[in-house]
């Protein structure tokens, strides 16, 4: 593990270890493009005993290359100015700070520029479902220029590197990409051109800067993804061209997202081949990205000569002090990224800043003690319990943390259990820890009543008593072998088969449906109004729906209402259409949750002060949950 932290060449520079903070979309900033407060606190949150090289969040040369209405920019008058906030910070923590520039091409998001995209040709982008215009060449010359700017601008605004976006099906990427260029001009009979004229601009803009080239060592597109070929004349002659160090992700931002984002539920063996592909291409030194959170496997890497350099993203978005923990050998402590998706990704691309399931206080300031400590009682040990009494405790509050079963966690303790969640659990394992450790008191066992309150005299009561599940009123229902979809995760009873109804096709229900046809049940899954999988995170739906359409023993039924279930038959009506299906063996109710009653009104009379938490107060998710913990404790 001390491979890891000592310094290594970087082309003209030496970071402090051989970890890399990769670029990571914020949508911290402002509509205009500035740089908040917010920003400054992250990334002296990463910074802080961190990675010796932190790439910041991209930035477009030109306005037409935006991905995100709050990205931060780098092409207006005032964007030097701008950076150097967030440049001083980093080398505040003596870190070294490096600018991350993009045009976004086809890939552009119509609604933060304004316009269609301009990439090499007419394509299609799925993920913003938006078709692009051919660039003129006056247009080239004009984002040639954008790099050339923006690189002078990373000299003013203090940074030590740049790093060029040249994959991930970006514009540099669409140029060299056969598939997509088909031009017949210059750019089109010399697919490096565009390349070359970008590098050569920065290095112009930015001569005594370290450079990056940042790449896909595979897009995992057959049909529209880089070729090999078309990619390895960039490698080859990298060096040649003034680069330092190539960054090596995955994917393509339009064509397989869930491999540029590195979803949990990904094999790593096409990774590590990508990577060993890239290592003969090129002599300069790797960085490798792309769920590097467990040591061993970034030891691994540089072990094997398949990386020089380990970036962290998200990993460090999940705990910013796991560099610190993995150097003192406290591995057992890190809070782990599940690499889920949910509170970093689905929150940016839903216009909200950055977030983590497992970590409220990422891009929030310190938290301070209070001068007014309370005697606080939690009603309730899942996640929002759980983080009520960990952050409140930590302020200087008097807590007692009660929880009714006879351990923490709450359905935290079931979600893990899904297909691909299985990483999951090592943040209800931390949460868990983190609580015990704290100077709450824990128990378990013991239900919140008036008697318990009566004992505590709280000045102030969290309830944060969870959900229950949702029992629909169906004609005949209570004639089936049933149970709930928290029946069926906690095992505490047994599905027979072969034949399964899944009521309920949201979220939970195809997680259900998914689970069971890989036991090789015949499983038929409905789903009344939304959409199915509504509420889930895009990429791990998508990832979800496409194993299940593999599966012939699974059928997702949407716009199904089922009616009755009578002795020969099963009544639903789909699309306005009454349908009669074979009875089933097992009937699973996935159908929603409701919030758990609040407090009885003895208990209401004796405490002045109730906050109502989690899904006792509405029925979210485990990101709404944990941080509802954590901004009660802000409030208190």
């Amino acid at each position: 593990m001390q491979r890891l932290f000592a310094p290594q060449p970087l082309g003209k520079l030496t970071p402090a270890n051989r970890l890399v903070f990769p670029p990571i979309k914020t949508a911290y900033g402002t509509p205009k493009g500035d740089v908040t407060e917010q920003h400054l606190t992250f990334y002296r949150q990463i910074a802080q005993n961190g990675p010796g090289l932190l790439i910041i969040e991209p930035v477009s040369v030109t306005a037409q290359g935006k991905e995100h209405p709050k990205q931060v920019c780098v092409h207006l008058p005032e964007s030097a100015d701008e950076l150097k906030k967030i440049t001083t910070v980093i080398h505040s923590q003596d870190r070294l700070a490096c600018l991350h520039l993009n045009h976004a091409g086809a890939a552009a998001n119509p609604k933060a520029t304004g316009g269609p995209p301009k990439a090499p040709a007419a394509i299609t982008c799925p993920t913003t479902g938006a078709s692009s215009e051919p660039l003129t060449e006056p247009e080239i010359d004009a984002i040639v220029e954008g790099y050339r700017s923006a690189a002078g601008k990373a000299v003013y605004a203090g940074f030590d590197a740049i790093e060029i976006q040249c994959g991930h099906g970006y514009l540099v990427s669409q140029f060299l990409n056969g598939k997509i260029n088909q031009r017949s001009d210059a750019y089109g009979q010399n697919r490096l051109l565009f390349a070359q004229r970008v590098i050569e601009a920065v290095k112009a803009g930015a001569p005594q800067l370290t450079l990056i080239m940042r790449i896909s060592g595979s897009e995992m597109s057959p049909e529209f993804g880089i070729a090999p070929d078309d990619l390895a004349p960039l490698l080859k002659t990298a060096g040649e061209l003034g680069i330092h160090a190539v960054h090596v992700g995955m994917g393509s931002a339009c064509f397989s997202p869930p491999w540029y984002f590195h979803h949990a539920s990904l094999p790593e063996k096409p990774q590590m081949d990508a990577l060993a592909w890239v290592r003969k291409q090129t002599d300069l030194p790797l960085i490798a990205a792309g769920r590097m959170g467990h040591g061993n496997r970034a030891i691994q890497l540089i072990g094997e000569q398949l990386a020089d350099f380990i970036a962290l993203g998200r990993p460090l978005i999940a705990d910013p002090d796991l560099i610190d923990k993995w150097r003192s050998g406290t591995v057992d402590q890190v809070n782990q990224c599940a690499y889920c998706l949910q509170g970093c990704l689905h929150r940016v691309k839903n216009g909200q800043p950055i977030g983590c399931n497992v970590n409220p206080e990422i891009g929030r300031p310190p938290l301070e003690k209070t001068d007014q400590p309370l005697t606080v009682l939690v009603a309730g040990g899942g996640p929002a319990g759980m983080s009520a009494a960990l952050y409140l405790s930590r302020r200087g509050h008097r807590v007692t943390l009660a929880e009714k079963d006879d351990q923490l966690g709450g359905q935290f303790n079931l979600a893990w259990q899904a297909p691909g969640k299985e990483k999951m659990r090592a943040g209800l394992n931390h949460l868990t820890k983190a609580v015990k450790a704290s100077s709450a008191a824990v128990l378990t066992d013991q239900a919140v009543d008036a008697a318990r309150v009566a004992e505590n005299k709280p000045d102030l009561l969290v309830w944060a008593t969870g959900a229950k599940q949702n029992i629909p009123e169906i004609q005949g229902l209570d004639s089936q072998s049933s149970m709930t979809a928290v029946d069926y995760f906690s095992e505490k009873k047994s599905v027979n088969g072969p034949r399964v109804l899944v009521i309920g096709a949201g979220r939970t229900g195809i997680e259900i449906a998914e689970r069971l046809g890989v036991q090789g049940l015949d499983v038929t899954a409905t789903k009344r109004t939304d959409p199915i999988g509504s509420m889930m995170e895009m990429i791990t739906k998508k990832l979800t729906l496409m194993r299940i359409d593999q599966m012939q023993n699974v059928t997702l039924m949407p716009h199904t209402a089922v009616k009755a279930f009578e002795s020969d038959r099963v009544v639903v009506e789909k699309d306005g259409e009454t349908l009669y299906l074979d009875p089933f063996d097992t009937v699973i109710l996935a159908s929603g949750m409701l919030s758990a009653p609040g407090p009885d009104p003895e208990i209401e009379k004796s405490v002045a002060t109730i906050e109502v938490i989690g899904d006792a107060n509405q029925v979210m998710d485990i990101y709404t949950a944990v941080h509802a913990g954590y901004e009660l404790a802000l409030k208190y």
